[in-house]
């Protein structure tokens, strides 16, 4: 692992990370459903020559390709499926073959006189990993602000050009964020990069202050909540010399709050893509404003509970005891009781 190939260099992890930024946990990861089965798995296991199955215990672990036992895709027959069982099963076989779906953002479903257009909220600059790379200060270095990438033509429609600050309404809220008017995002699109806009109130801990605004959070009205800047980011004192070093000052604009919870029927998935509203700042609008209204992120919430289709599913299942989890429960616990 990382300590040995660490020492092999005369490093300790910490030096060696620093040094190359990543460690290589396994050279071959491809084609993982070509390879053998063992001899632990295969013990107890009997193969069936008609089909090719691999079963044990009542279950395909399994398929027979060359004469040889090998791991299959992680489905439940270890092949790749052109038609899901599961999903029949569930109660969703218009989508038991492959098709296609139109998602809450096609073009279809957009308000063509109310302006709407597409926020890609999943849209993120290559030097930023979600919060697995919130600590890594050469990165917030390179990219620490986040504004919306706006087609030419848009610009023109709504009179905006880089740098200009505007409102992005949600269905819940708005953020204010900068402008960033570009062809390299398709019109009727806009897109903000999601790594940015950390933030920390004055009662938080000290945490990340290389990439987190310092904010304050008020409640306006019942259920109505803003959230403002009070510094950006700045070069401060501490066990780490570089903090000294810092000479940005833009944490970027958090916008993930101002989304509803937007859970897929099927999956359960967060949809994040956002129908959205694009204006100029209002008088008073500030870079980093946020305004969120809990009420109708719950309305909107409850209205997408109702696509959903009741439940539970085959023998009381809560969910597919076939699909993947990193840390898979006992199977008992997938039972509604």
């Amino acid at each position: 692992g990382l300590p040995e190939k660490a020492r092999q260099e005369g490093l300790d992890p910490h030096e060696y990370m620093k040094k190359y930024g990543a460690f290589e946990l396994e050279k071959h990861c491809y084609e993982l459903h070509m390879q053998p089965l063992s001899e632990t798995e295969l013990h107890g296991a009997e193969i069936i020559e008609e089909t090719g199955d691999v079963i044990k215990n009542g279950k395909i672990i399994g398929v027979l390709v060359d004469g040889i036992a090998r791991q299959g895709f992680p489905t439940p027959s270890r092949r790749q499926e052109f038609f899901s069982q599961t999903l029949k099963d569930w109660g969703w076989g218009e989508y038991a073959f492959p098709t296609y779906i139109k998602s809450h953002i096609h073009p279809e479903k957009l308000d063509k006189s109310k302006d709407e257009v597409v926020l890609v909220a999943t849209f993120r600059l290559p030097t930023l990993i979600h919060t697995r790379s919130g600590n890594a200060k050469w990165l917030a270095e390179i990219s620490n602000r986040n504004p919306v990438w706006i087609n030419v033509e848009d610009a023109k429609r709504w009179g905006v050009k880089t740098g200009d600050l505007i409102r992005v309404n949600t269905e819940i809220g708005y953020f204010v964020n900068r402008v960033w008017v570009t062809e390299s995002i398709k019109p009727g699109v806009v897109a903000c990069s999601h790594h940015m806009g950390r933030w920390r109130r004055k009662q938080d801990p000290g945490g990340n202050r290389w990439a987190a605004n310092l904010v304050k959070v008020e409640q306006v009205e019942e259920g109505k909540w803003r959230m403002t800047n009070e510094e950006g980011v700045s070069s401060y004192e501490s066990s780490d010399p570089d903090t000294s070093l810092i000479f940005w000052s833009d944490g970027g604009v958090h916008q993930n709050i101002t989304f509803p919870v937007q859970p897929d029927p099927i999956s359960g998935m967060h949809c994040w893509h956002q129908k959205v509203t694009i204006e100029k700042a209002h008088e008073g609008d500030r870079y980093g404003d946020i305004f969120v209204d809990t009420e109708k992120a719950f309305s909107v919430y409850k209205k997408w509970l109702g696509l959903t289709r009741p439940g539970p599913g085959p023998n009381g299942l809560r969910r597919p005891l076939w699909l993947g989890r990193p840390f898979r429960p006992s199977d008992h616990t997938f039972y509604v009781r």
